[in-house]
């Protein structure tokens, strides 16, 4: 046959959706900055000024990561018929390497709590996933432990629960008290909590049709008193986690975007590697929020 059937799956949602910045050297830096609390205190007639210093800015910094994948192809295996109309097996195969590695980054991101790490010769380095800066946004159990939000320990979430109505009302009420952030949020779940998604009943929950819909698998909207969440299913994201994010406020840093270069020959072969040096900037974790410990 002259038709190649592949099911692999290589939608990355968040991947696609997030901004994209340039990091500058393996350890890439940002700072996050928030007002001082209220104060109706007053001032006394007649009194200084009094200096507030910017005490309040916090430097957070992520490791870049190496993503890599090679494709070999063999004399015989570029001259033969392939089938699939495909013209090059070893342009074919870097592209499939390459859809790979987009598949990695989108698990690194969504797809595990996983701490940064420096490395060094003999371990590679990490970068901290979405889940080890989100502290006060982490929406856990009861038992659960927030990390210390700098990438360097993960969360932990406790007892698991059900994924209910409630919780994200609550979530999102939590989220709305700690960040003046967009209103028009991203939910990434994967298809377990995706499903317990489409049952919620009410009001603030409608199916809608939109040309989006040719671009992800399903798309829910909830209105709820604070945002408006699109929720796309994941098949990358933690079963346990329902990710709400704010597209403008997390970034890839690239150190290296995406390239190829050649490998040298060995017999009767010919050699590309695909690598991708990049970074998550979690650009403020206020406007964020983890719902973990589901069931």
């Amino acid at each position: 046959g002259d038709i190649i059937y592949d099911l692999s799956p290589t939608e990355t949602p968040v991947l696609s959706a997030i901004k994209r910045t340039k990091s500058t050297a393996t350890s890439h830096d940002y700072l996050t900055d928030e007002l001082t609390a209220p104060d109706t205190s007053g001032a006394i007639e007649g009194a200084d000024a009094v200096a507030v210093r910017p005490s309040s800015r916090v430097r957070l910094s992520n490791y870049t990561q190496i993503f890599q994948r090679s494709a070999f192809v063999s004399g015989t295996q570029e001259k033969v018929l392939k089938g699939g109309s495909i013209s090059s097996e070893l342009n074919y195969q870097v592209l499939r390497r390459a859809k790979e590695i987009k598949n990695s980054v989108e698990k690194a991101i969504v797809g595990q709590n996983v701490a940064k790490v420096a490395g060094n010769e003999s371990t590679a380095r990490l970068f901290g996933s979405l889940s080890t800066y989100l502290t006060g946004e982490n929406f856990l159990s009861e038992d659960g432990t927030a990390p210390a939000g700098n990438g360097v320990d993960v969360p932990v979430n406790g007892t698991p629960r059900a994924f209910t109505k409630d919780i994200l009302r609550d979530g999102l009420q939590k989220l709305w008290n700690e960040s003046n952030g967009n209103k028009n949020l991203m939910g990434v779940c994967n298809g377990n909590q995706r499903s317990v998604f489409s049952e919620f009943s009410g009001t603030d929950v409608r199916y809608v049709t939109t040309d989006d819909r040719e671009l992800v698998d399903s798309i829910d909207v909830f209105d709820g008193d604070y945002h408006t969440v699109v929720v796309t299913p994941d098949r990358f994201c933690l079963q346990s986690n329902v990710f709400i994010i704010d597209k403008e406020y997390l970034a890839l840093a690239d150190l290296r975007p995406m390239f190829t270069k050649d490998l040298s020959v060995m017999g009767d072969s010919v050699r590309k590697q695909v690598i991708w040096e990049t970074t998550l900037e979690v650009c403020n974790p206020k406007a964020h929020l983890n719902i973990a410990a589901l069931s």
